[in-house]
């Protein structure tokens, strides 16, 4: 299915220069580690800027996806702290899906990005809710249907 862009009427104020600033200390550890950072996996996901074409890193929580072929993916979380619109990445990753990856424990590996819906999505937020309390409240925070993305890597 295509990613649905959901946008709400409220939310938390969007990440900031604090977040910013973070972003630049984790994503070199994340690069190349795989342990994990204040009690969360991270990851760094690549994208393609959806109007520059500038190639993009972001450090993101990730949760494990047993994928159907038996190989292992990654789940990530469009929270954006629960703001009312959706993080950089997610428009970046709608744009080009087949053009991310995800570097981890000194590893790049491309990845095809697909959002989760329905069923799917509801079985993946229960598990990422219970692992990560902190994203339940995201959700109390907007109305926006908060986006979990499969990235599943190429074979």
């Amino acid at each position: 299915m295509t990613f649905t862009h959901p946008q709400g009427t409220r939310g938390a104020a969007p990440p900031g220069r604090f977040l910013r600033w973070m972003n630049k200390l984790v994503t070199p550890r994340a690069r190349r580690s795989d342990k994990p950072f204040m009690g969360m996996d991270v990851l760094v996901l690549v994208t393609v800027g959806r109007t520059s074409g500038q190639e993009r890193s972001t450090p993101v929580a990730w949760f494990g996806d047993d994928l159907p072929d038996g190989r292992a993916g990654w789940l990530v979380v469009a929270s954006a702290g629960g703001a009312a619109s959706n993080p950089d990445w997610y428009r970046n990753l709608a744009a080009h899906p087949d053009q991310a990856a995800v570097e981890l424990g000194g590893r790049r590996v491309p990845v095809t990005a697909t959002e989760l819906h329905g069923d799917e999505r509801a079985a993946a937020w229960t598990r990422i809710t219970e692992q990560a309390k902190q994203f339940a409240g995201y959700e109390r925070k907007t109305d926006r249907l908060i986006p979990v993305i499969r990235l599943t890597p190429h074979s």
